[in-house]
């Protein structure tokens, strides 16, 4: 009976065990499943719009004046006025009295000179009278042919050229005359004043200098690769100038007058000269240009028909990267047409709707699969909407 027992008991204690573990085994929840991980690289694209391009080219320059001048002193003398106008800075009107020199001497010159001029034209009156008596008296005395001593000829021609050296001198004295005052020849800037009150001034004393402000000039350089995008080698183009003071930008419309048509032999460039009108607004409401300025320039060109406008770093052996509508990498051929700054200007390859990757990937290859945002936001939520629906099933 003991042994019996002894049999019984151990299975019904292992059996007991068995149930309690298959027991406890049920009750336990299955292990969740973990969603798949999409490794797709995600990338963002910007969709191709071919436009109408007109191409700007830039480039820079100092603002000048189109002439300066010298003021020289053309006759000797002290000065005796000076206009408030005429000093550095100072603008003149066309013709305004700048500088006097004393004018006495040149004065008394004058009446000296209109004296001997009526001196001469007494004397050639009187000379062509005593001709014609002689004339006369001739004829009463012989019937012979006169000389011309006998008619008093070379008299008369001696007068008449002592009559041209009086007109002569009459001209020379009024012209020093007037050059006793220094006039502004056009509607100037002074840059510079030589002289002051009371100085004297020989001949050839420089007495300033002043630019025009009725027009500027600046030099603009462009390199022959980017002539090529301007109509008629730049001429008559238009040009908008800016300048950059303490962060405020202001902008002149000009336009392309001439080329220098030779091409720099340090910087291998061709200068174009932009002309600006009246770039001190004396006549306008426009901003001063303030010649001796740093500018830089944007010249309209040639107008290019229906090209992609891109990053350039986008392209890489000349090649733009574009996400495909199954999803894979495509590489296209492009033809570049210029370069302007971090942009390039595509002629052909790319057309509209491309979706170009912006995204810097480090291994591009042909056919890899890629992803958008929006393709890892559907995948990432897909896995929790399963879950809420298995569990609402519990």
């Amino acid at each position: 009976m003991a042994t019996i027992k002894q049999i019984i008991l151990p299975i019904v204690v292992i059996g007991g065990a068995v149930m309690i573990a298959v027991g406890l085994a049920s009750m336990k929840k299955p292990p969740e499943e973990k969603p798949k991980t999409d490794n797709r690289p995600v990338v963002s694209i910007q969709v191709n719009q071919p436009i109408n391009h007109v191409h700007t080219i830039k480039s820079y320059g100092v603002v000048t004046g189109k002439y300066e001048t010298e003021l020289v002193a053309q006759v000797s003398g002290e000065i005796q006025f000076i206009a408030d106008a005429f000093v550095r800075g100072g603008f003149v009107r066309k013709g305004e009295i700048l500088a006097k020199v004393d004018p006495i001497d040149y004065e008394a010159n004058l009446i000296d000179a209109e004296a001997q001029l009526a001196s001469a034209q007494a004397s050639l009156v009187t000379e062509k009278a005593q001709g014609k008596v002689a004339e006369r008296e001739w004829a009463e005395i012989t019937k012979g042919t006169p000389t011309e001593l006998s008619l008093r000829k070379p008299q008369l021609a001696q007068e008449l050229a002592r009559l041209k050296s009086a007109q002569a001198n009459l001209k020379r004295a009024k012209r020093n005359f007037e050059r006793t005052i220094i006039r502004a020849p056009y509607d100037a800037l002074v840059e510079a004043r030589n002289v002051g009150l009371g100085s004297y001034v020989n001949t050839g004393s420089m007495l300033g200098k002043i630019i025009s402000v009725d027009t500027a000039e600046v030099r603009l350089p462009v390199a022959d690769k980017e002539l090529a995008f301007l109509n008629r080698s730049g001429e008559q183009a238009t040009v908008t100038i800016e300048t950059n003071l303490a962060g405020k930008v202001q902008s002149w419309n000009g336009k392309i007058i001439r080329s220098e048509g030779v091409v720099d032999k340090n910087s291998r460039m061709t200068y174009l000269v932009a002309q600006v009108m009246d770039p001190y607004g004396l006549n306008s409401e426009q901003p001063k240009l303030k010649f001796g300025s740093y500018i830089t320039a944007r010249i309209s060109g040639e107008q290019a028909r229906q090209v992609s406008i891109i990053p350039r770093h986008l392209i890489v052996e000349d090649k733009v990267a574009v996400l495909g509508d199954d999803k894979l990498l495509k590489l296209k051929p492009v033809t570049i047409l210029r370069e302007s700054g971090t942009d390039a200007i595509i002629s052909s390859g790319l057309e509209a709707g491309d979706r170009i990757i912006i995204s810097a990937l480090d291994y591009p290859l042909e056919g890899m699969e890629l992803a958008l945002p929006e393709d890892i936001k559907k995948s990432k939520s897909k896995p929790t909407a399963e879950k809420q629906e298995a569990e609402s099933t519990q």
